[in-house]
């Protein structure tokens, strides 16, 4: 932990010291992609002190830490608050106990309910709940009961993520029983949405629900398809027109730095026509949704996509209003296949 903590402050100090750094303003901090809770109340505390150091952070900035339940008390999470804290994203993903062992995951449903509790006990007013579906051997009820139960906490925020199986998994490369059938994944999509909605939850992105206000603004900063910085290993940044990733072994990441070498090791310089496709599919995946114009302009011309967005209008899918063009709920369900031709 002293090693990689040395070299994530060695990496912000050397961001700092770009020339561009001076001019610009951090609007949202998100402490994520792994388990970041593991961090003393102290040690998070000093990485937050360098940032607002070496950084301008605005002053009504949204500051988010991911945290799996396990290990989380009311006294760490007050600690975080005093440290600059204001969100905080709780890595449930199920209130089923044997699914969570086979997940690997180190927590019980009791410990997430109590981890919850334990937010709220140290005045977290912005509490978001991660959530998957489309698990191994989940059936529709067994899912509606953990939709129900965490909706009954009242969090302010909800991500609902289908499984994918990424290549560089475990179940990715070796394969897993029991997946359920794409009509029991897309049944389990629909108990999430309309549960949601009964509670007041906006549909606002294709796997994300929120209380009125209480939208991630750090993830529509990805979907409008902003500029934002990286830190940390395997970390990801788009700044300019340059998308770019950092090592992710902790030993490289950390070898790097300390030969005082960013750790930047993949990049990419984003043309115009990519950056026109990557704007309107991650407008589209929010219900905010897109300027008409920008659609039509990629649509011009291109017989096959122009035959696909009436068709996908006539089959409600689609929807243009008031100069936008959005998905609808089932839309967002069917979204993939029509963002490959956007691209």
């Amino acid at each position: 932990m002293a090693r990689f903590l040395g070299a994530l402050h060695r990496e912000l100090t050397l961001l700092a010291s770009l020339p561009w750094a001076s001019t610009i303003t951090l609007a949202t901090v998100f402490l994520g992609g792994g388990t970041p809770s593991l961090l003393s109340p102290q040690e998070l505390a000093d990485l937050l002190d360098q940032l607002g150091t070496r950084f301008r952070i605005a002053p009504d900035a949204e500051i988010t830490i991911e945290a799996n339940p396990e290990g989380l008390s009311r006294d760490k999470l007050a600690a975080y608050r005093q440290a600059g804290v204001n969100r905080l994203s709780l890595g449930v993903q199920s209130l089923d106990d044997a699914l969570l062992v086979r997940l690997g995951r180190l927590h019980s449903a009791a410990q997430a309910q109590a981890a919850f509790e334990a937010a709220r006990a140290a005045e977290f007013g912005n509490v978001s709940v991660d959530l998957m579906y489309g698990l191994p051997d989940l059936d529709a009820s067994r899912w509606a009961r953990t939709v129900v139960e965490v909706l009954s906490w009242e969090p302010d925020h909800v991500s609902a993520y289908g499984l994918t199986l990424d290549s560089g998994s475990l179940w990715g490369a070796a394969g897993v029983a029991g997946l359920p059938a794409e009509e029991v994944v897309v049944e389990q999509y629909w108990t999430m949405t309309r549960a949601a909605s009964r509670r007041g939850l906006e549909h606002y992105e294709v796997s994300n629900y929120a209380r009125p206000g209480h939208r991630s603004r750090h993830n529509q900063i990805y979907w409008r398809a902003a500029e934002y910085l990286a830190t940390g290993p395997g970390g990801c940044g788009f700044v300019g027109d340059v998308r770019y990733g950092n090592a992710r072994p902790v030993p490289r990441y950390c070898a790097m730095l300390e030969a005082d070498t960013l750790p930047v090791e993949t990049s990419e310089r984003l043309d115009l026509r990519q950056r026109r496709g990557e704007r309107l599919i991650l407008g589209l995946r929010t219900s905010d949704g897109i300027p008409e114009a920008w659609l039509d302009e990629r649509a011009e011309g291109d017989r096959t996509l122009e035959a696909r967005l009436v068709a996908w209008e006539e089959r409600a899918l689609l929807r243009r209003q008031d100069g936008r063009v959005t998905l609808t709920e089932a839309g967002f369900l069917l979204s993939d296949a029509l963002f490959v031709e956007l691209l």
